[in-house]
């Protein structure tokens, strides 16, 4: 069985065991190799198996490409090119999957949970204070930045701002303990 030489043609030469031969070529090719592919595969994994499937094939053609006088990198390159055919038409065979809901998730409707949300915040946002609740629904309901909110209120910024950090905590705790009391 013939190697591969340091022959800078790529051509086959010489006379040695296939593992050395191959070893040869993948330190000659390899590299080239991979830049070619990685432009075509969509991770680093994909672009590691088109490599290793087409020294796979050089190995089973050692004979072939031995005797042969042409370069061996074209022939490379080539069923490179062909085993990233054959993945992508393999890959647009595959039918597309679908994550598979879970059965308690199945039968909800997210609108309904939506609603069931809203409900569940405006009981909250009941239980809190007038001016926690000026500040909560002006801010998230309207949209405003606590610049706007002050100056529509009537209030310095910090308030403003101290006003809607205790009014999160204090809704946070009527969702926390609505919360306990459904379990």
């Amino acid at each position: 069985m013939s190697a591969f030489t340091n022959d800078p043609s790529g051509q086959v030469s010489g006379d040695a065991d296939a593992d050395a031969a191959i070893r040869q070529l993948y330190s000659h090719h390899a590299k080239a190799l991979h830049g070619y592919v990685e432009h075509f595969c969509p991770d680093g994994a994909s672009s590691d198996d088109i490599v290793q499937e087409t020294f796979i094939r050089a190995w089973r053609h050692l004979p072939q490409l031995s005797a042969d006088d042409r370069p061996i990198r074209p022939w490379l390159f080539r069923v490179a090119r062909n085993l990233l055919i054959d993945a992508d038409r393999a890959a647009r065979a595959r039918p597309m999957t679908v994550q598979e809901q879970p059965d308690e998730e199945a039968g909800t409707d997210p609108g309904l949970d939506q609603v069931l949300d809203r409900e569940l915040v405006s009981g909250a946002l009941q239980h809190l204070s007038p001016v926690h609740q000026a500040v909560l629904v002006q801010t998230f309901y309207h949209g405003g930045t606590l610049a706007t909110v002050a100056r529509e209120l009537g209030i310095p910024h910090g308030t403003a701002r101290s006003r809607l950090h205790y009014a999160l905590r204090a809704l946070r705790q009527q969702l926390r303990d609505h919360d306990a009391i459904a379990y």
